[in-house]
Parts: C-alpha cells; structure tokens; sequence
C-alpha cells in the first residue's frame, strides 16, 4: 500500500516559543526562543494524529545569530553580515552542529536534537530537516566537525578567483557593504562571491550578502562564459556529501534542499547516490523554482520537488480570483508525468501567510485550495505550522517587519501557535473550525485509498462555463480504485452554490461506474445525497462557501443497501461522543466489554458496565482525569462507510439487530476508539467540554457499575 506523504513544516525557534511579551527587535532574553524539549510525546503524538507523518523541523543546523555563545566555544558573529537577531536559518555557520538557541543545555545540544529524531520517530513520523547546499555565512567556521575532516575553505587557495580545490569564490579586493550599512567595520579580504551569484566585491542591500557562495566546480566568470570543471570530483563534492552522511547516520529520514536548481545537477547525481547506496530510504525535496528543470532534476535522483512556480502560484491566484479555476487543469497536465515527484503546499516559511493582508485575509478562503492540492493526486503535501489556525503573519517582528510573512529573522512567537499549542480553550472558534476542516482532509487523505493510489479524472473538460457551473470558482474532478469512487468539487466563492456536475460517458468507462442511483456520501462533512448517474448527465451539489464536497460511493453497492436503520435519538453530539470515548477508556481500564445500558441526556447521563471489582475513589478519579486528558488531545471524529461484507478487523457487529442495514457507518475517535453507530457527533474530542462525574452506583450482586455524567461546554 502506498502511503501519502503529509509534512508539517515547524520552525522550532518559533513553534515551541510561549513568551507573551514581545519586542519588535527583542533578544532571546527578552522574546525568548522555542526548544527542541518543547516537542515532547504529547504535542508529537497531537501533530500526528492530525494526519502528518513527516515533519520538517527548519533551522535546526548552526547558523548566523547575533547572540553570544561565545562561553560555550562557539564562535561570535560580526552583528552586519547577520539578518536579525536570531539570524537566518539559511547562513549555516557549522554544517556539524545544531542551533543553541534550541537546546535546554547548549553543552548536550546534539543529544537534544537525536533525542528529538527518536521521541518523532516514536510517534509515527519521519525527520526531514533542511540541507544548504549553495552558500554558507560569511563567518563560516566548523568547531564540531569530526575528526579527520577538513573545514571548508581551510586549504583554499584565496590569491585566485576560481579553483576546483577551492570551497569559496574569491573576488578581487576588500568586501565592500557600504550599500548595507553605513559605518561598517566588517572586514573581509579578499572578499567571497556573495551566495546568490554575486561575483564582485560589493553586494546591494536586496543580495543575500550575508552568505558566501559555495564552488562547485563551475566558473561563472571565465572569458567565454560559465564552464563546468567536474573532472576531477571537485573538492565541495567530497565535503558536502560528508555532511548529508553524517545526519543519515543519525536518523534523519530527508533532506530538504535549499535552493538546490543553484546547486549543478551532476553534484545531486554524485551525491544522491553514494547517499542513498548507504542510505536507502532517505528522501531528498528540491526547492527548484525553474519549472524547465523539473525532470532533470528528478532524474539525477530527486524525490520531490517543490511546485512553486506551477501549482502553488495558480492556487493562489485563484483563492485571489486573479485567474479562473479551470486554469488548474493546465497545470497539472505540465507535470502529470512527473506529478508524483511534486510537492504541493499552500504555505512556507518564504510565502505570505493566507490569512495575512497581502494574500487573502482570511485563512478559510483557502479551504478550497486545500482540498484541491490534498485530493487530487497521491504525491506529498506540506503544510507550514499555524496555516491550520489562520496565522495570519502580520506582526511587526523585528527585521523581517510587517510583510505578511511569520519571520525567520526574528526571535518571535505566533499568537495562533502560543494558543493552538499551550491552551486550546484561548483559540477562537473560527481557528478550531479551519484546523478540524484541515485535520479531516489530511485523514481522509491518509485513509482513503483511492486518494492514496488510486486514479484522476479531471471533469473540468465536460464542465465549461454556464450559469448552473461557474468555471471561475469550482473545480471538479474524480478518485477510483478498484470499486470506489470519490467526487470531488470545490468552491472558491464567498457563496454557497448549488452547481450541476456533468459526468462524462469517458468518466463512467475510465472509473467503472454502473448506471444507476448511488447515496453519496460527503466524507468532509458528513452529508448524504442520492444520485442518480447516467451517461453524460448532471449531479447537482450543494456546496458551502470557500469549501467542498468530498462524496465517496460503492459502485458494486446496490441502491437498497444503502438504507439504514431509522434512528429516533435526538442525542446532544458532545454527549454521545463522550460516550464512545467512556466506552474504550473503560475496556482498557478494566477490561470489560462496551456498555448495553446507558441514557445519554444533554443534562446529564447515566451508563453502566460490567466489572470484576467495585472501582477504588482512585480509580473512579482517574477516569475523570484520563477523560479530559482524551478530550484535551482533540482528537478528530471521523466516519466511515462499509458494507457487512468488508467490515474492518477492529470492528465488532455482533451488537447489531437482526434487522441492521447492509450499509454500516463506522465511528472512528482517531485511532483509539471504533464503533458502529449512526447518532450525531462532535468532530473532534475538544468540542465535547469538560467531562465532570457526577457519582457512581456499585451493584455487588451484577457486578453492574453505573456511571453519571455530564458535559460542560
């Protein structure tokens, strides 16, 4: 089975940061800084069970920053060539050595960041972490370096402007930042070619003139211009592939690549393999934004690569309403060759946020986008920490300033991430909505195989635009695999939309659809409707604002199967929900079965089960205790429907009527409890409140333990 991979990007400086008082410009000491402690088993064990089985922890390698650790052994940097504070995670100052800032100790750092690697390995996910293949700080110097190795740019020869042998670019007189700053005193002679491609002396204030550029082996500045000098290897390869092995060797599990299209594509050849020969499973994500580079890039041993340039930009301007929706058919028929090597995401570190002034305003107005780039193909999707919530990147940090970006400039600590993370009662009820609508894609992404690996459809072509379908603000398209089908639309307007879908005759054949009536239902809300298909006829949907429909059917289901029981319960969903998860605490506390004997009220409920032993006051307090800690984990709600003849391992019908449905909708809390069951939900555990236990009742003779409760919203 193919897993589809899912990246939560988190920049540890900021994610794990709790400091309410900030200051525009702040030291650590006065804004404070996240650690590699903060992602204890809990907030990992969270992230996972939204969906994520990746994670990028960005900025973990040593790098420029303007505090002091000088006491330590690290070298102090020059304050001018460091942007911000904290510095950029992107001008590495040892590739053999973690950021201090991240650690609790700064002595055992590097156990701090393997004890990480372990602690996210035992949650269910994978290390990515990032590789900068292209520049380095100005002040690049290794004091962590194994033994043996030699430093870059240690046996360099500077009288000469380019060398194989040599791991810099050396130009020709003093390095001038007068464009930068004023009253420099930052001396450096001769001075290095400036990391994006600056071969002169005097870099402008818009260069990356922090950074040095790395010598790979091609001369920009010969007399006929730039030539490649690969033979022999030249001496960066030898080091930088040292440095890619020395993470493997320490769990990492991917690499994702800075910048990597400005890095020769015979170096990633060279490299990728000697790494992936040791290796095997690492994965490596090139940020390449020349689209004309894409397959070459993937063939000289790129797993994925980011698509910018193609997806990431149309989804964009279409959540703006700068281009239609339709123009997604254009763009994923320029990669569908290579479309599993692609990465989508709709937020990084260097883009606006979504919810910020410059984008869109508000984070639900990419709901859309989202179950577009996480539906359509089985290929990887990133998520950066905080879209979930709205983050809207609209604070004034320090160096990065208000540009609606979340800075990596700066010592800071998004509002959205302080709540989302510390104390989920703080969030508001929009930043609880979106991050359930993401949690519930992602999950169905994870769990439904024709997402997975299964095929396309675009049904854009038979759709063009008329008044009962709106090119501009929907999107269409299908999922199959083998007997299951999945009918995507996708709403980009401000208004609900009753739309009319044309499924194609093409559509029927490609998906092995039979022509008759199907209940569809919405995997993304948990609606149903009943279609009638035909050849080349119309669905008509009702789809929410800035959302979707995610409808899943059988095509092997006959149209009676789909009926279930009447149920006559008009439960209160945080009640019931408590319920489910009453029930599988109490099979685990002790043992016992489900519950056959329970009253579940808005007020209060009752609930009884069958035990070996009346319950200490201990006991009974635990139960209370691991209900909110249940609830606290906001775990997602979801649903499943499957026929009797293809019932999960996990799940029991042995409690079902004679007179049951073929038809059975499975419950499922996450991953901790499953039960048949068609009643009303919550759609995720925190929605349920506070569990208070009101008193117990013990019967010696049943050994029947009743239970009261109630919610408290």
């Amino acid at each position: 089975m193919k897993d589809k991979i899912i990246i939560y990007q988190v920049l540890p400086r900021l994610f794990g940061n709790r400091n309410r008082v900030l200051k525009e410009f702040g030291t650590i000491a006065e804004n404070g800084c996240g650690k590699f402690n903060y992602f204890e088993e809990s907030v990992l064990k969270r992230i996972h069970n939204m969906g994520f089985n990746h994670i990028w922890f960005t900025g973990v390698i040593r790098h420029a920053t303007q505090t002091d650790y000088s006491s330590y052994g690290i070298p102090v940097q020059h304050p001018e060539i460091v942007k911000g504070k904290a510095g950029s995670p992107y001008a590495i100052t040892d590739y053999y050595d973690v950021d201090p800032d991240l650690a609790q100790d700064v002595d055992k750092r590097m156990s701090e960041w393997e004890n990480l690697i372990k602690r996210t390995h035992n949650a269910g996910m994978k290390v990515i972490m990032d590789f900068v293949p292209n520049h380095v700080a100005r002040e690049y110097k290794s004091v962590c370096k194994p033994l043996g190795i030699r430093d870059l740019g240690e046996d360099d020869d500077v009288t000469i402007h380019f060398s194989t042998n040599n791991n810099f670019y050396y130009c020709d007189g003093q390095l001038d930042l007068s464009d930068i700053s004023v009253d420099t005193n930052y001396v450096e002679n001769p001075a290095k070619a400036t990391g994006n491609d600056k071969f002169t002396s005097k870099p402008f204030v818009n260069d990356w003139y922090e950074t040095i550029k790395l010598n790979y082996g091609i001369n920009y500045c010969d007399a006929g211009g730039r030539s490649c000098h690969f033979n022999p290897i030249p001496n960066t390869w030898v080091k930088m592939t040292d440095i890619l092995l020395f993470w493997a060797s320490k769990g990492v599990d991917g690499f994702r690549c800075d910048m990597a299209e400005m890095v020769p594509t015979e170096f990633w050849n060279y490299s990728i393999n000697i790494v992936k020969k040791k290796y095997p499973k690492v994965i490596f994500i090139g940020e390449v934004y020349d689209t004309n580079l894409y397959r070459t890039y993937i063939a000289n041993g790129f797993d994925y690569l980011y698509d910018k340039v193609g997806m990431y930009d149309c989804l964009r301007s279409i959540v703006r309403d700068e281009r239609p929706a339709s123009a997604l058919t254009y763009e994923w028929q320029d990669t569908d060759d290579i479309h599993d090597h692609m990465l989508y995401f709709l937020e990084n570190h260097d883009e606006q946020r979504i919810a910020s002034d410059y984008y869109a305003g508000d984070g639900y107005m990419a709901v859309p986008a989202a179950v577009v780039s996480i539906l359509m193909r089985g290929n990887p999707f990133m998520l950066y920490s905080g879209q979930e919530f709205g983050e809207k990147g609209m604070d004034k940090e320090g160096f990065s300033g208000k540009d609606g970006r979340t800075s990596i400039f700066d010592y800071w600590a998004p509002d959205t991430l302080s709540r989302g993370y510390s104390d989920r009662r703080l969030m508001t009820e929009t930043e609880k909505q979106l991050a359930i609508s993401y949690r519930h894609l992602l999950l169905i992404a994870n769990s439904e195989d024709a997402v997975r690996e299964g095929d396309f459809f675009d049904l854009m072509y038979v759709n063009p635009n008329r008044p009962t379908f709106n090119t501009r603000r929907e999107f269409a398209f299908l999922r199959s695999k083998d007997d299951t089908v999945i009918l995507v639309v996708a709403n980009f307007s401000s208004q609900e939309i009753l739309t009319d879908v044309v499924i194609p005759s093409h559509a029927f054949d490609f998906c092995k659809i039979p022509e008759k009536k199907f209940l569809l239902f919405d995997l993304f809300s948990d609606e149903s409707i009943l279609a009638d298909f035909k050849r080349d006829g119309v669905i008509s949907i009702k789809v929410p604002a800035y959302g979707g429909r995610v409808y899943k059917f059988s095509t092997k289901m006959n149209n009676n199967d789909y009926i279930f029981n009447e149920h006559n319960k008009d439960e209160f969903p945080p009640a019931h929900t408590a319920e489910h998860l009453l029930n599988q605490l109490m099979i685990r506390m002790f043992g016992c079965e489900r519950s056959r004997n329970a009253h579940i009220e808005r007020k209060k409920s009752k609930i009884s089960y069958v035990l070996d032993h009346k319950p200490s006051r201990q006991e009974e307090h635990e139960i209370e205790r691991r209900m909110n800690m249940l609830i606290d984990e906001d775990i997602d709600i979801r649903y499943e429907y499957v026929d009797r003849y293809h019932i999960p391992d996990d799940i029991q019908i042995d409690r079902l009527p004679e007179d049951a449905s073929e038809m059975l909708r499975v419950v499922r809390i996450g991953d901790y409890d499953a039960c048949p069951c068609i009643g009303k939900h919550v759609r995720s555990t925190s929605q349920i409140g506070r569990f208070e236990l009101l008193g117990t009742n013990w019967d010696e003779m049943t050994h029947t333990f009743r239970i009261r409760f109630k919610v408290v919203q």
